[in-house]
């Protein structure tokens, strides 16, 4: 998947403020990178042996069957393999187990007492947990596969929303904001977001957004912030208030624009994206979105949408993100917890988790510098539905613009 590409912005937004940010990121991945190269890491067979007999209680979201089925199959390979056994805790929120393990160190649950030996995690959560203490020591230099993570052409694999890792999660897939719709209805996409205006302006209530704070509304909204800021580089630093009404204020200028055109003339909106999906499926909506970029041919194969389906991105980009496993400071199972997050980026489990019959999340690895066997792995053919041409990826602003910009969205549209 390409980066963030100088010359894919150069139209849009003023050159210097696009090589500042990546200046400031620049300092960020060197700062990350220091950090993961001046480990030796432990002795991985004896982290193993540790490790057996264990059972690692796995905190992570249980929306989505194909998912839930994935984790089932994690864990009768690490069960078979090294003697762990894995156990799905299925949320529906993951900042309520962030709660629950601030809580336990409130109530002095130290070390080995915890409830929560591994999570499914990233952005505002991470940042919160790293600046409360809430995680473990670093740990992914013990992992022997993360050699293979593609720390270069994805950065976001050692950046969470603009905050250095330091390796206190280790990546488990790619994320990218998409949409799609029918080509039957909608031959000419928008590619950016005066040619999506002009299609609600075409077609008034046929396209929408989900209602913040839902992750993909929210996502929605941060696209619209960064396309339409004057300066990119204020998103890499913590939001001020100041820099907010500044940075912000032409995103919420085309939302006034954007909001009359949309269903219900933006006085409601979807709860979620899911919803939006089968709106769309019902031909009351022209177009979804979903940060998955293998969403809609996942809904293909499921015999939910035709195959007449299409995906894309803003031409110039869309936000993007790794999503994360982490380990709370007082993990029962700590060494399990590191042999799973190991596996989960062995390119067998990669490859499992990027086929469209299973779920579709794209991989962390380099692909290109795995060995010709399990560089087989990955290789199908496109299917119907799939994003054939990734956009360049715009990095997550720092975490603490996010409760800020849901905040002001719900003070001036909520109804």
């Amino acid at each position: 998947m390409p980066f963030f590409r100088l010359s894919d912005l150069s139209k849009h937004l003023p050159r210097m403020a696009v090589k500042r940010w990546f200046l400031s990121l620049a300092l960020v991945l060197a700062s990350t990178l220091a950090h993961a190269s001046d480990a030796a890491g432990r002795d991985w067979r004896t982290l193993a042996a540790q490790a057996k007999g264990q059972t690692v209680y796995f905190n992570a979201w249980a929306g989505s069957e194909a998912i839930n089925a994935y984790i089932q199959w994690v864990a009768a390979a690490v069960q078979a393999q090294y003697g762990v056994t894995l156990k799905h805790v299925k949320i529906a929120d993951i900042a309520d187990v962030v709660n629950r393990v601030r809580a336990e160190k409130q109530a002095g649950r130290d070390r080995t007492s915890g409830t929560v030996d591994l999570m499914w995690i990233n952005g505002e959560n991470f940042a919160a947990m790293k600046r409360d203490g809430l995680l473990g020591e670093p740990f992914t230099q013990d992992l022997p596969n993360f050699k293979w993570v593609d720390t270069v052409n994805k950065p976001t694999t050692l950046i969470d929303f603009s905050v250095p890792t330091d390796g206190l999660e280790a990546p488990w897939g790619m994320a990218q904001l998409t949409f799609f719709s029918d080509s039957k209805r909608v031959p000419n996409p928008p590619i950016d977001l005066e040619t999506f205006a002009s299609l609600a302006q075409q077609f008034p209530g046929r396209l929408t957004y989900p209602r913040p704070p839902d992750f993909h509304g929210t996502t929605f909204l941060k696209q619209v912030m960064l396309a339409t800021a004057p300066d990119m580089a204020v998103f890499t630093k913590p939001a001020t208030d100041a820099d907010f009404q500044t940075a912000t204020a032409p995103m919420w200028r085309y939302l006034d624009k954007l909001h009359p055109a949309l269903w219900r003339e933006g006085q409601q909106f979807p709860n979620t994206a899911s919803a939006m999906t089968q709106m769309l499926a019902d031909g009351e909506l022209l177009v979804s979105l979903t940060f998955n970029p293998n969403e809609a041919a996942n809904e293909i194969a499921s015999k939910r949408l035709p195959e007449s389906v299409q995906s894309w991105q803003f031409k110039a980009g869309t936000i993007g993100n790794t999503h994360f496993v982490a380990i709370p400071f007082n993990a029962p199972s700590r060494a399990g917890a590191i042999v799973v997050a190991n596996f989960l980026l062995s390119p067998e489990a990669q490859a499992r988790k990027a086929n469209i019959d299973v779920w579709g999340d794209p991989t962390v690895l380099a692909v290109s510098r795995l060995p010709a066997a399990q560089r087989a792995l990955f290789q199908g053919g496109v299917k119907p539905g799939q994003l054939t041409q990734a956009a360049p990826v715009l990095p997550e602003p720092h975490a603490s613009w996010v409760d800020k910009i849901e905040k002001e969205w719900i003070r001036r549209y909520a109804r």
